[in-house]
């Protein structure tokens, strides 16, 4: 049975079908602000048949941007999001949000400040010093995130995706690889999920009745000896479930420390270097690439939804909580197959940028399957230009170097 088109509900939120863009970062707000670009993207992968599209990182405050082409939610850009939503609209879609703060991994020359952390230190990912927040300060942090799902109200967004994963802030709360607090904010799980317990409530309180609230976290952060479902990240999903949040995407891994536990495959490094326009930046990491490219960056074999046998583990620890799968689908096949284990919906990233279309694709064929090959061309372009797959350049031409790796990243990944 076809269970992609069925309809889905989430909190008071329905959609036409399971399917959702996932909050992959666009790399397309130059400003801070949506672009036309972002529009013509969100709106095309609308009208490709998605049930909902979610636009992808939007930092609560200014300290809490990783790059400089995020949004920032002020009410300033209120009407460019408006605008945004209305034409997802059009399309039949749901338009969601998704929030959050990046915690130490930003820069001085981004977020205009010391980048703040749950614990002070150095972060490699920037480079740069951290300092650790106060207690004081984490009550106004956590009130930022209320204000930013009324600012996505405001703008006519259907859901909001609190972002508590990836190493993000609310996860290097979470996580004791980053936590090393000695105040009521650290040592036991129970003290290290009150910053996330803080923000989930300012976003379900200020969501109100109206505005469904998913939540994003990690079920293991890919490190060695690193933090285990049964132990950690359960009882997290079950805390998130109290507090009333009305689906959970399951994910995985540091964009810090583990970048390809999240993304699988391999960090195409000749084309993220041959975007970049920090020279010393660029250089440092081509003389190094052995040493980023196996220990930083070190490559995660892909296979189909990656994820699976973890979220299983989820859906069967927590029966009543709605889950939403996210890793590695590009297929009919594959994701009927994961809607079939109870999953409320999928997200998908890669798919819908390789074809804004893909979803219509699968209303006609069912067995159709993705045209994305997995080279991470859109990832290594992502931190200095547009996420955009190098299937889908209208006729620019890419260096012969980037079209060898590309080759030899597909060649390798036997798909």
């Amino acid at each position: 049975m076809n269970k992609i088109f069925e309809e889905a509900q989430i909190g008071p939120l329905r959609l036409r079908n399971r399917t959702i863009r996932s909050a992959a970062f666009e790399s397309m707000c130059p400003g801070h602000v949506p672009s036309q670009q972002l529009y013509d993207y969100h709106t095309s992968v609308a009208r490709g048949g998605i049930g909902m599209t979610t636009i992808a990182y939007a930092a609560v405050t200014p300290d809490g941007l990783s790059f400089d082409r995020q949004l920032v939610m002020t009410p300033e850009i209120v009407p460019g999001l408006r605008h945004l939503t209305d034409g997802i609209h059009r399309e039949g879609a749901a338009a969601g949000i998704q929030l959050g703060h990046c915690g130490n991994m930003s820069h001085r020359d981004i977020c205009g400040c010391t980048p703040v952390g749950a614990s002070s230190g150095f972060n490699l990912y920037s480079p740069t010093i951290v300092r650790g927040l106060r207690r004081e300060e984490l009550p106004p942090l956590a009130k930022a995130f209320g204000r930013a799902v009324r600012l996505a109200r405001e703008a006519g967004f259907d859901s909001v995706e609190i972002h508590c994963g990836h190493g993000y802030l609310i996860d290097q709360f979470l996580n004791p690889f980053f936590n090393h607090r000695h105040d009521e904010y650290g040592g036991s799980l129970e003290n290290r999920m009150r910053f996330m317990e803080m923000c989930v409530t300012e976003a379900m309180e200020a969501a109100g009745s109206d505005i469904a609230v998913v939540c994003k976290m990690n079920m293991r952060d890919g490190l060695k000896n690193g933090i285990d479902p049964d132990t950690h990240s359960i009882p997290v999903a079950r805390r998130l479930h109290e507090l009333g949040v009305h689906a959970i995407v399951l994910s995985g891994g540091l964009v810090s420390a583990t970048p390809m536990y999240v993304m699988r495959g391999e960090l195409p490094l000749t084309t993220m270097t041959h975007y970049m326009d920090k020279w010393w930046l660029k250089y440092g990491i081509r003389m190094g690439q052995p040493i980023v490219k196996h220990v930083l960056t070190r490559p995660v074999p892909y296979r189909e939804a990656f994820f699976l046998d973890d979220a299983l583990h989820f859906r069967e620890a927590l029966p009543e909580q709605k889950f939403i799968y996210v890793g590695g689908l590009v297929s009919g096949d594959k994701i009927n197959e994961v809607l079939g284990h109870g999953f409320e919906a999928v997200q998908m990233a890669r798919s819908v940028l390789c074809e804004p279309d893909f979803v219509n694709k699968l209303r006609h064929d069912e067995h159709y399957r993705s045209q994305c090959r997995h080279s991470n061309y859109c990832i290594g372009r992502m931190y200095t230009l547009d996420m955009r797959c190098h299937q889908c350049m209208r006729g620019e031409a890419l260096p012969k170097s980037i079209v060898r790796e590309i080759e030899r990243i597909e060649k390798e990944q036997n798909i």
